[in-house]
């Protein structure tokens, strides 16, 4: 059974840094995607940036490119999401998510398989 659990998310400044974690276990996570997504309140969950757990393939929604990182550390199964001068449109439940690539090539920004249970980030002063 896949496990996802996030954390560290919270207040920041707008201006400011976050770095939200993603702790993945029950599998191996070789010839998986992973990836965060948001959902802000009265929107539509979005894709921010997903990655291939094998070779560090990444790809990033166009509003945090150059702000945000997906990163992930094998020996300790954790994808991360370093998060840089913040806005407050960045307030959003953060999801980390889950998918079998398989013999699959690319970078998948929808249809994950697994999900955990988001991580609120908030934007203000």
């Amino acid at each position: 059974q896949v496990q996802l659990v996030e954390s560290g998310g919270g207040l920041v400044q707008p201006g400011g840094s976050l770095k939200v974690s993603c702790v993945a276990s029950g599998r191996a996570f070789g010839t998986y995607a992973m990836g965060w997504f948001r959902q802000a309140p009265g929107k539509e969950r979005e894709v921010v940036a997903a990655i291939r757990w094998n070779i560090g393939t990444t790809s990033y929604t166009d509003s945090v490119k150059g702000r945000f990182t997906i990163s992930r550390n094998n020996a300790e199964s954790t994808v991360y999401l370093q998060m840089s001068s913040l806005k407050p449109e960045d307030t959003a439940v953060y999801y980390c998510a889950a998918k079998d690539m398989r013999l699959r090539a690319g970078v998948p920004t929808s249809q994950y398989d697994y999900w955990g249970q988001g991580t609120q980030v908030t934007v203000s002063s």
